[in-house]
Formats: C-alpha cells, structure tokens, sequence
C-alpha cells in the first residue's frame, strides 16, 4: 500500500478520514456538513441545487492541508440535510414523522426552525419533503450514517488523548454571509469568521482566544460565540477539565465562493493560504511544553 493510500481512510458515503503525513500532534479537525455524496433514497423535494445551499461546500477541501502539520482530519460524506451530525439524537421533529418514535425526545430551537436532527426545510423556508418518514428510515439513517460518523471521531480524539494528555478538536463550518429569516440573526451581514466555544464551556479560553487572535491578526473581522456558539459537537467532545477542548470554527461563504452557484472565487487561494497559517500557529500551541497543558 503506497504512502498515499495509508494516509487516507474511509468509509465509502459515511466519512473520510485524512491522516498526518508527519508525526502526529494532538490537534484534529472535523467536516460534519461538507458532505456532498446524496444517498440514493434521498427523494427531497426541491431540486439539487436548491438543497445543496445547505452545505458547507469546499470546507473539507480548505482544511486538508491540516495533515502536513500533524493534525487528522475526519470529514462527513453524506450531506447534513439528510441527518446532521451536529444535532442530538434526541432532536426530531415528531411531526416529521408518520409513526411514532419510542425513544426521549427533545426538540430544541434548531428543530423548531426546521433544521434538527432531519432537516424539515432548507434554503429559504423550502419543504425538503412531500410527505413524512418512517421511523425505520430514520433509524437507518442513524445506524447507517450518524452512528459511524461519531464512532470515527469518537475514536480518534480518545486515542489522541491517551497518547498526549490533552486533545485540542476544530470543529469545522462556514456560513452564509447575512443571516436569513429561519437564523437567530435574520439580516445581519456576519464577521469573516466566527469561533464558538458554547460560552466557554467546551474549551480552555486560551485557546479559544488564540483562534481569534491569530485570525484578527491576518485582517479577518473575528466574533466569539455571536451568533453561533456551536452545537452538538463541541458540547459532546469538548469538556476541558478531562483537557479535551473543542472550539467551532464557522468561515464566511463569500470569502471564498458565490454563494448562489457554490463556486470558488478569486478569494478561495487568498482564505487557504490563510488557513495554512492558521493550522501551523494551531499546530505550534498543542506542541507546547507538556506543562503548559494545565493552562
């Protein structure tokens, strides 16, 4: 098996995972929305350009280069409106369903604005579906996709955590540039960048601030936890007392492709070369002296 080969794993549709082309640090990045392999009974509604404005389309690309620094990333396959890996398993829409669903539910604000776990609606306030799911659909869906998908990361965080002590999670996204009706922020234009530590909770506010700092430094207007604070990934993997710190990174759409077409533009070269940089200074503060990790 060539170098090549070795350095990336995957399982097909489900999610990939790029390995470290050099020593392996305790950093790792993860896509969960840049999934465009559409499953074949995905019969949405709208048509395919329609529902693909829900991606976070190029992300896994922009952030591959992370393994040339010693991080992992592991990136979803299938897309996020089919069922988001950034929800809890108990955020359903009931009425989504055409049969009842015997475990704990708890819909949360996400669900009531259409995007839980399976999203009810997408760009615009669009009905993604004609009719409703069964529950053994959604519960393939889970086994098929959603389980395997957090078994991954699951996995490797563990494992970069018994190894070095401590485990720093980028949870990666990019977001349109102005807030629509269903948003929490409906018109507002966004910073380039938003980093989310749910009220800093799920990370060691150094790191956040270094996220942000190395960011404004580079010209990029930068927010903390407004208006995204993360969600189910970071609250999952990051608790910073076992030194296990995650933070979301959410990119600005427009800084690297229209919006309209998802094609990059002139912009995207500029935002990877940035991004780079990024994982080299991310890459030099989990490398710090081993003492540094009571921070």
């Amino acid at each position: 098996m060539s170098p090549e080969q070795r350095a990336t794993d995957r399982v097909s549709g489900v999610w990939r995972r790029h390995d470290p082309t050099i020593g392996a640090i305790p950093l790792v990045f993860d896509s969960p929305h840049s999934g465009e392999t559409y499953p074949a009974d995905f019969d949405h509604c709208p048509s395919r350009d329609v529902v693909r404005k829900a991606e976070d389309t190029h992300v896994g690309r922009l952030w591959s280069h992370v393994t040339s620094v010693g991080a992992t990333l592991v990136e979803a396959e299938f897309p996020r409106v089919y069922i988001d890996p950034n929800r809890s398993l108990a955020d359903i829409d009931p009425a989504l369903l055409d049969d009842p669903w015997h475990e704990p539910l708890s819909p949360s604000r996400k669900t009531i604005q259409g995007i839980g776990l399976v999203w009810r609606i997408v760009s615009g306030g669009v009905p993604l579906y004609a009719r409703k799911l069964s529950t053994a659909e959604l519960r393939r869906r889970i086994d098929g996709y959603y389980m395997p998908y957090h078994t991954e990361l699951a996995s490797l965080i563990d494992a970069r955590r018994h190894a070095f002590g401590a485990v720093w999670h980028v949870d990666c996204h990019s977001m349109p540039a102005v807030g629509d009706v269903n948003a929490d922020d409906p018109g507002r234009e966004r910073c380039d960048f938003v980093i989310g530590d749910r009220d800093g909770t799920t990370c060691e506010p150094a790191f956040t601030q270094f996220v942000a700092d190395t960011l404004a430094a580079m010209g990029y207007a930068v927010a903390v936890n407004d208006p995204y604070k993360g969600v189910e990934i970071v609250r999952r993997y990051g608790r910073p007392r076992e030194q296990r710190h995650s933070v979301q990174i959410e990119i600005k759409r427009t800084l690297y492709m229209n919006e309209s077409t998802l094609e990059p533009h002139a912009g995207y070269d500029k935002l990877e070369r940035d991004l780079r940089a990024l994982a080299a200074a991310l890459a030099e503060y989990v490398r710090g002296p081993r003492d540094s990790i009571a921070r």
